[in-house]
């Protein structure tokens, strides 16, 4: 992706927020007015967010189901599928609460744009070498006849090579570019199609892609297809900070709401580390959710602590590709950070 498409991708994307900023203005305090004040009948406050159906259920799983967030006085609304570029807008908007599995480039695009939101407890990280494999952030396949073997292959293709990617300025394009990077090969080589994890496999089967990016999940599907994966996340070469995320709300929640934030990341902190250390029964809880082979989830911080050199990288990527200006959204401006002291 070349750097003037970003510049008009970033500044379309802050059109999209400015307008979230103004609609949610004349009706966050209807849509949090609507039940989110007090708790319900059952006695625990309800956190409403998107149906959790991808990649990065298997928190929400777990604080549900085995009962992380009631132990806090928590429950979780799901309230129906949200797309991907609507669901921080949907944050700003009280129309839910809460986003989650959301990186640092798609945070800072958002503030950026005028979105105010903060997050207030970290998700996902990449695992280290001594961890399965399996459990890394991303990988990423081609077809068995494609004659690919590596990244560094891939410029061994004419024009341009097509990357299927959930969405861009996310981890997907965040990692690719960087294993580009290590591998000589020009990112704007890179051209991204958009499309759900689910539909990858059939997308590099068909030559709609040629190489397909996925997430734990999906990497079964991969595998039982016979694809070959030419790289997972551990080769950006970024330590735990490859499969950075995080749980965000709005500005004006953490506000109305610190008791409830903090009631939050802690059984979110709890229901990561209880995935890290039982892989298998959150393996078989996040199959049954999202209803797909799964071969591992993804690997958690299990911490509360938001630290900001964590996303020092991706921030100063989206910089020096021209994404966002120079010095304008700091890594502190993404973080609630004396939320959870």
């Amino acid at each position: 992706m070349n750097r003037n498409f970003k510049k008009i991708l970033a500044g379309i994307v802050g059109i999209v927020i400015i307008g979230a900023v103004i609609y949610g203005a004349n009706h966050s305090d209807q849509a949090q007015g609507n039940g989110q004040d007090a708790t319900a009948d059952d006695g625990l406050f309800p956190i409403r967010t998107w149906s959790q159906t991808d990649c990065s259920s298997t928190p929400w799983i777990v604080a549900d189901q085995k009962g992380f967030l009631a132990e806090e006085g928590l429950k979780v609304v799901y309230t129906g599928d949200t797309q991907p570029a609507q669901q921080i807008p949907s944050v700003m908007n009280g129309n839910n609460d809460v986003g989650g599995g959301t990186h640092p480039n798609s945070l800072a695009v958002a503030i950026n744009g005028g979105a105010t939101i903060k997050a207030v407890v970290p998700a996902g990280i990449d695992p280290g070498p001594e961890v399965d494999p399996k459990m890394r952030h991303m990988a990423w396949y081609v077809n068995q006849d494609s004659g690919i073997k590596s990244f560094a292959d891939l410029n061994n293709i004419q024009g341009k090579v097509k990357f299927s990617t959930i969405s861009t300025n996310i981890c997907a394009d965040f990692l690719a570019n960087n294993i580009a990077d290590k591998n000589n090969v020009p990112r704007d080589k890179i051209e991204w199609v958009t499309m759900p994890d689910i539909q990858a496999v059939q997308a590099v089967k068909q030559g709609l892609v040629t190489v397909a990016g996925v997430h734990p999940p999906y990497y079964k599907s991969m595998e039982d297809a016979g694809m070959i994966k030419i790289a997972d996340s551990f080769d950006a070469g970024l330590g735990p900070t490859a499969g950075l995320s995080y749980y965000f709300f709005n500005d004006d929640f953490i506000k109305k709401h610190p008791d409830i934030v903090k009631k939050f990341a802690k059984a979110m902190a709890k229901a990561e580390n209880w995935a890290n250390e039982n892989p298998e029964e959150a393996r078989v809880l996040t199959e049954n959710w999202i209803h797909v082979p799964v071969s591992a989830t993804h690997y958690y911080s299990g911490k509360t602590d938001l630290n900001p050199r964590l996303a020092d990288v991706w921030i100063k990527d989206l910089e020096d590709h021209g994404v966002i200006p120079v010095g304008k959204v700091k890594s502190e401006d993404l973080m609630a950070l004396d939320i959870n002291q």
